[in-house]
């Protein structure tokens, strides 16, 4: 990987407003990346969400976690795509985050609280409490800076790395498809 710059954290947070005017009760599906292997990358048009299997075809269900077993409110993860265009200006590396949806639409809590809904194309998904943080590959792939700013207190107030999740309701889903948001009543 060398050769690829990565953003600073002055060029990150100069980034900012742009990430926060994600939409909050609809939006929209960027990108769906199934990762069948270590490190494999698939860009898909359309997947399958599965109650059991999450994204069919991708390995979540392979990686173990402090349970022992694959945790089935991680079935899913997704990422802001504002905020992944600012620390990955090549759409072609985009990929690389590791998530399966890339949606334009703030993961913040106040616009997105745990256990709330969001409508896909057929399928419903549901975020969960699992807290999803940067890792060694986000930090190798996008660079010490990004990681930093996704993990700071600013970065985990507003779900920078972004949330998890977990289907509800099976069906496909599209690049493209709206987002409903349906948030929990409590």
């Amino acid at each position: 990987m060398s050769g690829i710059e990565h953003r600073t954290t002055e060029e990150l947070v100069a980034g900012l407003d742009e990430v926060r005017s994600s939409p909050t009760d609809e939006g929209t599906v960027d990108l769906i990346v199934r990762r069948p292997g270590v490190d494999a990358r698939e860009v898909l048009s359309e997947g399958e969400l599965d109650i059991t299997d999450g994204l069919v075809g991708d390995n979540w269900n392979q990686k173990p976690t402090s349970m022992g077993a694959p945790h089935p409110d991680m079935q899913l993860t997704l990422i802001n795509s504002r905020l992944l265009a600012l620390v990955c200006p090549d759409p072609d590396r985009r990929p690389l985050a590791g998530d399966q949806l890339v949606v334009d639409l703030s993961l913040a809590p106040d616009d997105l609280p745990v256990w709330s809904r969001l409508r896909i194309g057929e399928a419903v998904i549901e975020v969960t409490d699992q807290p999803h943080t940067g890792c060694a590959k986000f930090t190798q792939r996008f660079g010490l800076d990004a990681h930093r700013f996704v993990n700071s207190e600013l970065g985990k107030a507003l779900n920078l790395r972004g949330v998890n999740a977990r289907v509800v309701v099976p069906g496909i889903v599209r690049k493209g498809d709206w987002i409903a948001v349906e948030r929990p009543t409590t």
